[in-house]
């Protein structure tokens, strides 16, 4: 018995190969679904089932190319609606993988279709189970995210029943191995851990402790925040369908001379680039957005590029399909190529750059008390601001940047100094308010992490009660 998670950790998402007997499944696959085709290859496997534990609204999954190139049916749970071909499992249905059972748990809550897969091992025991959005490690999967007309707490008295006829039943053995780990947005506060068991669960997580259903439904829907904007485009497209990754590379992955580049640009193409922020910052072409393939690069793209968008890329020499793939990852497909080259050949060729001008900390707060002219902008999120924040910063979270209106809440004549947590988040700022016309800025090294650090920092704390 083979039973290996694949993990992604720019998405936070889990994926699972399960084999036994010559016979393979996966469940949640990636849209670039090469690495399941060449694990059946090495192990000398089939894969017989395309296992999915709901619409993802996270990533485009990829049950559709998968299962074009194997042949292998898709199978999703009870109350699901697509359009493409599929097998919907009746609740408690089994499925034979070798000597292997997986069996369906209809599971509505997160969304109506949700599903777990509980594997039994060659002696029939329960061994692990799949459980989606369900149930994550230390916490359950939001109900407030694509379930047609049904409200947050019809959906959150589902997930209660769900946990407790379907998941608490289990034994305090079996292995749980969810479809995402820390970092995802698709629950509110997940453990630092990718898999746990039912026993562990039991213990430490909130949604699993004995309560009413309406104590339940009121923790589990209270502290949502907005989810990313791409959220739904990504569980239409799961739902629908989409075109064929082979064919999005093939239009991604074309070189373009810089003539070839200027004319995409001129014609409406946005420049993404794709390298590191340190690297950003000390040049690029003009109008470039900076999204670093180093960090949680997909979920930006998908929550600050429009997806009508054309895009032609910069990227590290060697780096064009892997940054292509990851856009495909979130459904953004509309990339006509890139700079061939990269950023050193524009720059050889005596075009027009652009900088970022990186400050210390210790420059800001000794900036703070003699420009009346200065004006910090914080890219975080607003929980991490109420929970500290530089005295007089302006909140504009990185994710509502991409909206004409919040950006006219910035003064265009100020000295602006921006920031984020660590430094990734404050150069895409950057980026897009250089590409928006603001050029008095600076991006401050280190981010709130170090100017808190800085002796006379003034910074402001929540009040203690």
């Amino acid at each position: 018995m083979i039973v290996e998670q694949l993990y992604t950790g720019c998405l936070s998402e889990a994926a699972y190969f399960i084999a036994s007997e010559g016979e393979a499944a996966v469940i949640d696959p990636l849209r670039d679904t090469d690495e399941y085709i060449k694990k059946a290859e090495e192990l000398g496997v089939k894969i017989k089932y395309i296992f999915e534990t709901h619409f993802h609204a996270d990533f485009v999954s990829g049950h559709l190319d998968l299962s074009k190139k194997t042949g292998a049916p898709i199978v999703y749970g009870p109350q699901t609606n697509a359009r493409f071909d599929f097998h919907m499992a009746n609740d408690g249905e089994e499925f034979k993988v070798g000597k292997l059972t997986i069996k369906a748990l209809h599971t509505p809550g997160h969304t109506l279709e949700s599903t777990c897969y509980l594997l039994s091992d060659e002696s029939d025991k329960p061994y692990c189970v799949f459980t989606g959005d369900t149930l994550f490690v230390g916490d359950v999967g939001r109900p407030d995210l694509f379930s047609g007309n049904l409200t947050k707490e019809e959906l959150a008295g589902y997930m209660y029943d769900s946990l407790q006829n379907k998941i608490k039943t289990l034994a305090d053995d079996v292995i749980v191995y969810p479809a995402h780990g820390p970092g995802s947005s698709c629950g509110k506060n997940l453990g630092p851990e990718t898999y746990s068991t039912i026993g562990e669960q039991r213990q430490s997580n909130y949604a699993l402790q004995d309560m009413t259903k309406e104590e339940f439904i009121n923790v589990v829907t209270e502290g949502l925040t907005t989810p990313p904007a791409y959220f739904p485009i990504n569980a239409r497209i799961n739902k629908e369908g989409y075109d064929n990754l082979d064919s999005v590379l093939n239009t991604a992955l074309q070189p373009l001379s810089i003539a070839d580049f200027k004319q995409r640009v001129a014609e409406g193409a946005w420049i993404l680039d794709t390298r590191a922020a340190t690297v950003f910052t000390d040049g690029f072409v003009p109008e470039s957005i900076n999204i670093g393939l180093d960090g949680r690069f997909a979920e930006w793209a998908g929550s600050l590029l429009p997806f009508d968008q054309p895009l032609v890329l910069v990227t590290e020499p060697g780096a064009e399909k892997e940054s292509a793939i990851r856009l495909s990852r979130v459904g953004i497909d509309n990339v006509q190529g890139y700079l061939d080259g990269s950023y050193e050949a524009w720059k050889n060729a005596g075009e027009k750059i652009d900088m970022i001008i990186n400050v210390d900390p210790e420059e800001l707060v000794m900036d703070i008390p003699h420009d009346n002219k200065l004006e910090i902008i914080d890219v975080r999120k607003p929980t991490e601001f109420e929970a500290g924040h530089i005295k007089g910063a302006y909140n504009a979270p990185l994710n509502t940047l991409m909206d004409k209106a919040n950006i006219a809440m910035i003064d265009d004549e100020a000295n602006l100094y921006i920031h984020c947590a660590g430094g990734y988040r404050s150069v895409i700022a950057a980026s897009i308010l250089k590409k928006e016309g603001f050029h008095n800025l600076r991006n401050v090294l280190g981010g709130y992490g170090k100017i808190k650090e800085v002796p006379g920092a003034p910074v402001v704390l929540p009040s203690k009660v």
